[in-house]
């Protein structure tokens, strides 16, 4: 562990309060005296400055104290080596980049934490021409002094870049960070000197949104940490998934900043975060956040055996502390995105050789790692390869690490992006100082800003990485490579399966995203036909849920589509059936029943017709209305004919002429009786002034046409506004062909109205029954009017309560047994006597028994 005694010197200068910059420096102003951060230094005509968290993190809390760094990190010591490396390539390659002009370098352990991230800038901006000058000048209104240092390269995490751009800027010194990937940084308002060499997130996560959905997944959970990179990644991330809500985002969890740390705060939250993730239904896990927050993740998916799809982001994506970690198969599959690797040839040397004739005088870093990691010293070769790992490695009391074995760490991503972030910075001063090959036109006294703005305009290819700056200060050019873990071995291999471009385009192998096996983990995936995947209980868990009536699933979770206007689903769900279309069909039998009534008493009624004409001028014709009878007669007709117009699939024809023409075919048959009757009582009665007043009706034109014209009035208003008219009715498997009535007031108006005169008919021919009538008249329209009536009362609730194509059967039987109740008992008997009892129907006939009636009654026939 490398501690650090931060000490803060109060400055001498006077300073303004309205400056931040002085504010800040109140607090960390270094005047003099060494700071006691991992140093490394070395002259030259102009000094580039190194920022890199060679320690990871430090044991900050919440109380007061001593700031320790903890956590070697062997490959960001690496990064700093290879800005050793690129500046000492730039010097002495031949030709010369920048000829008779020197780099120096003066790096800083900042030990991945901001406080000691602005003391080591601060360090940096000073006037090194004089070492115990503050970096405020004596007047606040003066000037800031102009920096020895002229560009800085890292930090690493984007939470520490924000805090060094933000003084950076105050002297105009560019930064150019190899790993900081925050889009904040973008932001050129605030951050107007900040540069870099890795694209920012913002193409990251597009970069990942779009992977997720080439492979299908459909539930993602997102971990991010409460800093710059973490907020920023799991909030984009966030937006682009909600855009289009695929994937569905099952939970996003921000880690804290204590979350690593072996407490017990820290412990319940990786705990609450490991449930959370053992409970998720997501098919990949995202987790945005730093290296050692995912080294505990990864830990505990170990431990618990979670196997899920892992997404890491280019933090921890190529890391070998947690590819190495013990058991890591049981964590599950692992996809990531880095920034594109480039072998850096040439540096594995280095590496190897750096430590030959070191003396420990100028690289306080080099120095520091000899003293954590003495080089080891094998007995044998076959030794080496096996003992490559800081925990295997072991000389004596304390780990050991050969230079061949370090050589292993170098990663190809950030190694390159340090080393592009040095030939940048070459490539600027090339263009400021207008050098050639021979010799540059310009001196070294250029001011920080000069050297900014040639920066910002580079245009160069180095290692067939070509290096162009939006006005962002982002890499055009640049993209990732999707890499994926490859545990099928001892050793798991970190390899790259495809790439991505800030174009958008992406490329990744076709046969493996055809054979990824996608699982969703705690809710059903697949169904069975007639049912389909529903979001229920869990925020992104679908469950089967079986298709509604009327709707069908062909399987495998398909949603349910609604079957066609004519069709039903079957009772599994899993396709659509033809519904059955039900009207009255002709070839029923008890519709054949119907038709057969319906034929003979048309036969029956025109035969009547027939002897009502051969016999037209005889009494009994007379008796019965004389020509009345044939407008009955006719009625009668019409009223089993109408009869067939109740059967077949209904049309608007059919139903316009079934119970409106009915109504009024049947009331002019009602209005001829009624004429009838009235001819009886007038031809009857001698009470004079009775028989005046009856005899005022007694008349049957008139009496027809007023009665009938009535119905006629009502069927023909029911016609016109609400007439009835065709009604399908679907149920649940069928289709039911009926006719609606239209109007329910004309229609129960046309059944009373008839009604309201077959009681009337019954009435008059009730009281007519003690009249001497020798053809029974009055008694046999007593009889079918009653039978009229009580048909038509019980028809009534039958027709309003019955459902199905038989209620327009039951309609037509009861206009049938009307009908036949008069053609049977008012009409029959007299054409019985016209063919059986000739001898009755004649007048002398009825005279006798109208003489006969008389007498035995005891009255006179005249008065």
């Amino acid at each position: 562990m490398h501690t650090v005694h931060v000490v803060f010197y109060p400055c001498t200068s006077t300073m303004s309060l309205s400056w931040l910059f002085v504010s800040i420096v109140g607090l960390f102003c270094p005047c003099s005296g060494e700071n006691g951060l991992l140093h490394a230094y070395s002259s030259g005509d102009i000094i580039i400055g190194g920022l890199f968290p060679i320690h990871s993190r430090t044991n900050r809390s919440t109380m007061p104290g001593s700031l320790a760094c903890h956590d070697y990190a062997v490959q960001s010591f690496l990064h700093s080596q290879v800005m050793i490396y690129a500046i000492r390539e730039i010097n002495e390659r031949t030709p010369r980049v920048l000829p008779n002009i020197t780099i120096g370098y003066d790096i800083y352990d900042t030990c991945g934490d901001v406080s000691f991230a602005i003391i080591a800038t601060l360090q940096l901006l000073k006037n090194q021409s004089d070492p115990q000058s503050c970096l405020v000048p004596a007047s606040s209104q003066s000037a800031l002094t102009e920096p020895k240092t002229k560009a800085v390269i890292g930090e690493h995490s984007s939470e520490v870049s924000i805090a060094v751009a933000r003084v950076v800027a105050l002297s105009s010194v560019a930064q150019i960070s190899y790993a900081s990937t925050s889009e904040i940084l973008s932001r050129k308002l605030k951050f107007p000197t900040f540069l870099r060499t890795i694209p920012s997130d913002e193409f990251q996560t597009r970069g990942i949104a779009e992977m997720v959905r080439r492979y299908n997944w459909k539930t993602v959970a997102i971990v991010g940490s409460d800093d710059e990179y973490g907020r920023y990644g799991s909030d984009n991330l966030e937006n682009i998934f909600s855009e289009t809500n695929d994937p569905c985002i099952d939970f996003i969890s921000i880690l804290p900043d204590y979350f690593s740390q072996n407490d017990l705060k820290a412990h319940k939250t990786q705990a609450e975060l490991i449930s959370n993730i053992n409970k998720s239904s997501a098919e990949a896990v995202i987790l945005f956040t730093k290296e050692v927050n995912v080294a505990v993740i990864i830990e505990a998916a170990i431990k618990y055996n979670l196997n899920r799809t892992w997404i890491a982001s280019d933090t921890w994506s190529t890391s070998t502390e947690i590819s190495a970690l013990p058991g890591i198969k049981m964590a599950g599959e692992v996809f990531g995105f880095i920034s594109k690797r480039n072998e850096l040839s040439g540096f594995k040397d280095y590496v190897i050789s750096m430590f030959n004739g070191f003396n420990g005088t100028m690289n306080g870093i080099l120095e520091d790692y000899l003293t954590r990691y003495p080089l080891c010293s094998y007995q044998s070769e076959e030794n080496r390869e096996s003992n490559c790992s800081l925990t295997n490695s072991q000389q004596g009391s304390k780990q050991c690490l050969d230079p061949s074995c370090l050589a292993t760490y170098i990663d190809q991503d950030l190694v390159y992006n340090v080393y592009l972030a040095v030939q940048v910075i070459a490539e600027g001063l090339r263009r400021l100082l207008k050098c050639d090959n021979h010799k540059c036109e310009r001196n070294t006294k250029f001011t920080a800003l000069e050297l900014l703005m040639e920066i910002k305009r580079v245009n160069f290819t180095v290692h067939n990485s070509h290096i162009v700056f939006d006005h962002n200060g982002d890499p055009t050019s640049l993209g990732y490579d999707i890499i994926y873990w490859n545990m099928t071995t001892e050793l798991t291999r970190i390899t790259t399966i495809g790439e991505y471009w800030p174009s958008g385009e992406i490329k990744v192998p076709n046969d493996l995203v055809q054979n990824m096996t996608v699982t969703v983990y705690n809710c059903s995936k697949t169904c069975q036909p007639g049912q389909q995947l529903k979001k229920h209980g869990k925020k992104c868990c679908y469950d089967c849920v079986p298709c509604a009536d009327g709707e069908f699933s062909v399987g495998n979770g398909a949603e349910c589509k609604p079957c066609g206007l004519k069709e039903y689903s079957s009772p599994q769900r899993d396709r659509c059936l033809n519904k059955t279309v039900e009207f009255l069909e002709r070839s029923d039998p008890f519709v054949i029943f119907l038709s057969c009534l319906e034929v003979f008493g048309i036969i029956v009624t025109i035969v009547f017709a027939i002897l009502f004409i051969i016999n037209r001028s005889t009494p009994i014709v007379k008796a019965v209305g004389g020509y009345l009878c044939f407008l009955e007669l006719f009625s009668l007709l019409a009223c089993f004919c109408l009869t067939f117009s109740f059967a077949g699939k209904p049309t608007v024809a059919s139903c316009m002429a079934g119970l409106p023409l009915f109504g009024i075919v049947f009331s002019l048959c009602i209005s001829c009786i009624l004429a009838n009757l009235l001819q009886i009582l007038v031809g009857f009665n001698f009470n004079l002034k009775i028989g005046s007043w009856i005899e005022k009706f007694n008349q049957p034109v008139l009496v027809v046409t007023v009665v009938s014209g009535i119905q006629v009035a009502l069927c023909v208003s029911w016609l016109c506004f609400h007439p009835p008219l065709p009604d399908p009715r679907d149920s649940n498997q069928t289709i039911l062909h009926q006719c609606h009535k239209g109007s329910s007031y004309f229609f129960i108006a046309m059944l009373g109205y008839n009604a309201l005169l077959a009681l009337i008919c019954f009435l008059i021919a009730f009281k007519g029954k003690q009249l001497p009538d020798l053809y029974k008249n009055a008694s046999l329209i007593t009889v079918s009017m009653l039978l009229f009536l009580i048909v038509w009362i019980f028809f009534i609730p039958i027709y309003i309560t019955m459902i199905g194509e038989y209620k327009r059967a039951i309609e037509s039987a009861a206009i049938l047994i009307s009908s036949y109740s008069i053609l049977g008992c008012h009409l029959a008997p007299k054409c019985y006597i016209m063919v059986f009892r000739k001898e009755i129907n004649n007048k002398s006939a009825i005279t006798a028994y109208i003489r006969k009636h008389y007498e035995q009654t005891g009255e006179a026939v005249v008065k």
